[in-house]
């Protein structure tokens, strides 16, 4: 067994040599390189063995999560504050080679050569294990030779902010929220993730890029004893790609007090009368629709059954390419792993492949897929749409959404003209809970907070809403889209895929949407 003082020396040894791999050279415009030295074991060892194929991930992590909760103490009314701090990281590196035309895969935290030597061996005899149960040689799409260093734009790395000045501010909104009437508890948390990446390949491509994201949310949560309910309220801005600055755009004690009143209003409105009704949904809501939906239904390795053991099909299946109406004239969707500031962009995925921004539905027909590599063939295509990625150094890549978003509509719609185009519907901000079948197609969906609209105006807060319907009827109801003066971003950072399951980071980015005729549901 190791003893705690090895662990503790094992561990500053590969927090040292990591900062050191990592650290910014001279020339940033080219990767580490102590890194490529690295790389190139991994890169001669496959060669020498036979492997027709290598590429090596040598990838550092960290996450950092804060919280305050503010909540009563039973029995005396006094408010405890609860703060919880989570630090973590990983190093290490993957070894991926292609043997006898299967995959192969070995990886370790001992980011030395000879351990890199040694996984390679490893990678290619399990490549050659495969190979004995493949129908067919694997085929890679192919793809240009990249050297380049590259980062996500941001000012000011969260991870060099003290922990006691972030904590304060998250104790000021949560009392903030707290203090109002009627409040039972408050809540308000932060996470970072950064990501540093190195990827080399046997075709010639030696790639580091780093990631930084930012997650902020606050939650406030009322309760009524007498009636035994309890609502919540919650306020998440668009988890992004961006450095502390974020946190100083953002007016926290604004949207605090905000949530507060809400809650309460919440609390109070009445339930929804079930029927088909016009919804309102904005970008807080639609974009996990988008998500569950047409991101899911829209991934190749899916459609092709190679998921259906966990997460399942998709309805979307290829013979549907090209022809099958999802969404009306007016509904345009697609993948981009480009965009500044967004979840899943990187300007190289984990194939080593360019990343770019591809059509899913024009006009509302299906007209594409996420791919990767090994997949582009099984639909005739001779290109890579760049959707690889693996959550880390110790984890095998595979196809995972990009950012996939609803283009807006035209510049001169506005939020008012698509509410004054409803008789009897419904505005849906924020997350609730949701269900959607294995195939992506029929789905339910709830929310944070419910509108009423009639006559063509907002009205009061309902609750107990949900609303029901099936993909492509649900997307060819939509009739009317904002500008892009409403487009925002809003996504995902724990989306869940494969055995063992990995999680991806998304974006889905959209301006508020109307639907004509939905069913909604009151929920218990």
């Amino acid at each position: 067994m190791i003893s705690r003082r090895t662990f503790l020396e094992t561990s500053a040894a590969a927090a040292a040599l990591a900062a050191e791999l990592f650290a910014t050279p001279e020339d940033s415009s080219k990767p580490s390189p102590a890194l490529e030295k690295l790389a190139d074991v991994a890169l001669r060892e496959a060669k020498k063995l036979g492997a027709t194929y290598c590429d090596i991930r040598i990838n550092r992590y960290r996450d950092q999560n804060l919280s305050i909760r503010l909540n009563p103490e039973r029995g005396t009314g006094k408010t405890l504050e609860a703060p919880t701090i989570s630090d973590d990281g990983s190093f290490g590196f993957g070894v991926r080679v292609i043997a006898d035309g299967a995959w192969g895969f070995a990886a370790s935290p001992d980011v030395t050569p000879e351990e890199i030597a040694r996984a390679t061996r490893d990678a290619v005899a399990i490549a050659r294990a495969n190979a004995a149960l493949k129908s067919a040689p694997l085929q890679l799409a192919p793809v240009k030779a990249y050297r380049d260093r590259w980062s996500a734009p941001f000012e000011k790395d969260p991870f060099t902010v003290p922990l006691a000045e972030k904590l304060e501010m998250l104790r000021a909104v949560a009392r903030e929220i707290k203090d109002g009437k009627g409040i039972f508890s408050s809540s308000a948390t932060l996470d970072f993730h950064s990501e540093d990446k190195y990827f080399a390949s046997s075709e010639g491509s030696s790639i580091q890029q780093l990631i930084i994201q930012t997650v902020p949310n606050i939650r406030a949560i009322a309760v009524d004893t007498n009636a035994g309910l309890s609502k919540t309220r919650n306020w998440s801005p668009a988890p992004l790609a961006i450095g502390y600055e974020y946190m100083q755009q953002l007016d926290f004690m604004e949207n605090g007090r905000r949530i507060r009143e809400e809650v309460m209003e919440h609390l109070a409105a009445p339930a929804v009368k079930p029927g088909r009704k016009d919804l309102l949904l904005l970008p807080s809501h639609l974009w996990l629709t988008i998500h569950e939906s047409l991101g899911h239904s829209t991934e190749l390795d899916r459609a092709l059954g190679y998921e259906a053991n966990f997460a399942g099909t998709s309805f979307l299946t290829p013979d549907k390419l090209h022809k099958q109406r999802v969404g009306s004239e007016i509904v345009n969707v697609y993948g981009d792993r480009t965009t500044p500031r967004a979840l899943s962009t990187v300007a190289y995925d984990d194939d080593g492949v360019k990343t770019m921004k591809f059509p899913i539905l024009d006009r509302g027909i299906f007209v594409g897929y996420q791919t990767i590599r090994d997949q582009a063939h099984l639909i005739g295509e001779t290109e890579s749409k760049g959707c690889c990625y693996a959550q880390s150094w110790a984890d095998v890549p595979f196809q995972r959404m990009p950012n996939v978003s609803l283009a807006p509509g035209d510049p001169g719609t506005s939020l008012e003209d698509l509410i004054s185009g409803i008789d009897d519907g419904l505005l849906i901000e924020g997350n609730g809970s949701f269900s959607i079948d294995q195939q992506r197609y029929n789905f339910q969906f709830g929310g944070d907070a419910f509108w009423e609209i009639k006559g063509g105006k907002k009205r009061s807060m309902l609750s107990r809403v949900a609303y029901q319907s099936k993909t492509a009827d649900f997307w060819t109801a939509c009739d009317g889209i904002a500008g892009p003066a409403y487009f925002q971003m809003y996504g995902v950072t724990n989306d869940g895929k494969g055995e063992p399951i990995q999680v991806n980071a998304a974006t889905h980015a959209c301006a508020p949407a109307r639907f004509r005729n939905v069913n909604v549901l009151m929920t218990d």
